[in-house]
């Protein structure tokens, strides 16, 4: 078996793990066949549900005005109706439980017009890829969560489930399963890991040649060069707007210490720190999971302060 290597040298190699890349190779009407190969390795669906699947606008509607807006790496319905929402993320972060339960929330809304009733909304189904650890209660690379009792053990609705890939805890030896091979697929920081794979693993020749070949596309390299433009911009805008948020509130904190002592129950330093920093972080609109990271404060702490 032969995999179409490169004609020319790769300078930098656009992974998978990418979203652009991603969505260029999952979100593409062309590739639909892939991404059902994909999907059939993650899900426990019938096979009916792959008949006649549509890749749709991964952007959610917003509700009303000032409606947080859910944007989707790829968003999939099935025969039947059923929302898939897949999405990969390099970096997690301290909400990311919450933001994907928000995500889901959305999917199930905008399922619903005003006359409609309740039993017509469809099952939605999360993918949420991962490029750190993300689920730290066990070493499973996959995990299914849906909605039961603690108790019993029953389900209490089979309306939602979110499904998690995990990249850093898949095994270096293959477990047999097709699954393994789509993950090493997506995980794979070269050229000579996606060749190797496919001479491994022949099922994989197809998507191989087809990441190669995104890799030589001029157009897909000028979408991945900005993306990854953008991020360094954020970083080094995030750690500006965080030093010097930092340096204010440090100021206030210490001139409130010396006000208040260190009276139980009162602000310390760097709480008042952590607060003055997610105050300046919001008025430069920057997302909140940035501020969570940057301030140690949770979601919920940063939307109460967003609120006054």
């Amino acid at each position: 078996m032969k995999v179409k290597k490169s004609t020319n040298k790769i300078k930098v190699f656009m992974s998978a793990k990418s979203d652009i890349i991603f969505k260029l190779l999952f979100g593409n009407e062309l590739n639909k066949d892939l991404l059902i190969r994909f999907l059939m390795a993650v899900l426990q669906l019938p096979l009916n549900e792959y008949t006649d699947i549509q890749i749709s606008d991964p952007q959610t509607k917003r509700k009303y005005k000032g409606d947080k807006l859910a944007i989707l790496d790829v968003k999939i319905t099935t025969t039947t109706g059923k929302i898939i929402n897949i999405e990969i993320q390099v970096h997690v972060t301290p909400e990311m439980r919450e933001r994907i339960v928000f995500y889901n929330a959305k999917i199930l809304t905008e399922q619903l017009g005003s006359g409609d009733d309740y039993d017509s909304i469809k099952k939605t189904i999360n993918i949420v890829i991962t490029g750190e650890k993300f689920i730290h209660e066990h070493e499973h690379y996959h995990d299914k969560f849906t909605i039961y009792s603690s108790k019993t053990n029953t389900e209490f609705t089979d309306i939602v489930e979110i499904h998690t890939l995990e990249l850093p805890k898949l095994p270096k030896v293959s477990d047999g399963t097709d699954l393994w091979d789509w993950l090493e697929f997506i995980n794979a920081d070269s050229e000579e890991e996606l060749v190797m794979l496919a001479q491994k693993s022949p099922q994989m020749k197809v998507p191989v040649d087809k990441l190669l070949e995104i890799n030589q596309d001029a157009d897909a390299r000028a979408l991945f060069d900005g993306r990854e433009k953008q991020r360094r911009d954020n970083r080094a805008l995030l750690r500006k707007a965080t030093n010097e948020a930092r340096q204010e509130g440090l100021a206030e904190g210490l001139a409130e210490g010396e006000r208040i002592g260190e009276r139980k129950g009162e602000l310390k330093g760097e709480r008042k720190k952590a607060i003055n920093t997610a105050k300046y972080l919001l008025g430069l609109d920057l997302p909140i999971e940035h501020i969570t990271g940057a301030t140690g404060l949770t979601a919920k702490e940063i939307e109460n302060i967003q609120s006054l």
